[in-house]
């Protein structure tokens, strides 16, 4: 899961542009500061474009990145598929473009459906268990011990058994131990290609999980509302903020 969490991060087309978008959007906004050339950003600003609002007091700019995406994946796909919009105006055209768009945006969530079950992974719990087994094995290994030192021919049976439980039960764990490294590995890759030397700052192995995960539930949230936005605001606001197809 944590595996296919991290290559639907590192994929995801849409994520990236998201992501590209909200930066174009920080650099523009900060202009002549040392913060409007970035070139990246931390993965829990995303949670804070909800906080910058408008003169309304209502729309956010997670609003307005929505509304641009929209514009030009709707676009996109009616250079694509042009008979897929019948409208007489260009004003209506526009409309349902933003409105084949948001399909696409809202959809991320779904794109993006193992990092949500990944976020609910307790990794330190997790690894406290297969330290847990390794520690019960070393215990059933001193009580073999203490068996054979007080029975000899007695025993063998018992003893054979559990050989063979032990066996199979160290190879097991192996295992385990082996996958764990693994994927705390791949998490981690996938946490300096979003973060860079910032990752070193992560206290929580899967922590990038839990942010995108709180950003698609805001996300979601914000796309509900979108579709909901007066017509004219629809095209107002989403004219506002040209994307790069």
């Amino acid at each position: 899961m944590s595996q296919a969490a991290c290559e639907e991060l590192r994929s995801s087309r849409m994520f990236h542009k998201l992501l590209e978008a909200v930066l174009k959007t920080g650099n523009r906004m900060n202009a002549g500061t040392r913060h409007g050339e970035a070139d990246a950003f931390k993965l829990d600003a995303l949670l804070k474009l909800v906080d910058v609002r408008g003169t309304d007091g209502k729309t956010t700019l997670l609003h307005f990145v929505v509304q641009a995406i929209s514009r030009v994946e709707g676009s996109h796909l009616f250079t694509l598929n042009p008979s897929s919009i019948k409208t007489p105006s260009n004003t209506e055209s526009d409309l349902e473009c933003c409105r084949l768009g948001l399909h696409v945006v809202s959809r991320l969530g779904i794109e993006l459906s193992n990092v949500k079950k990944a976020a609910a992974m307790d990794c330190v719990m997790v690894s406290s268990y297969v330290m847990r087994l390794g520690r019960e094995i070393g215990k059933i290994h001193e009580v073999l011990q203490l068996n054979d030192s007080f029975s000899k021919d007695d025993g063998r049976s018992f003893h054979d058994a559990i050989i063979g439980f032990l066996r199979k039960a160290e190879g097991a764990i192996l295992d385990i131990q082996a996958r764990e490294s693994f994927v705390l590995s791949m998490v981690k890759e996938t946490t300096e290609f979003f973060h860079g030397d910032l990752a070193k700052e992560e206290d929580h192995p899967f922590r990038i999980f839990v942010v995108v995960r709180d950003f698609l539930a805001v996300l979601d949230q914000v796309c509900r509302e979108v579709e909901k936005i007066d017509e004219h605001d629809t095209i107002i606001m989403a004219r506002q903020l040209p994307v790069r197809p």
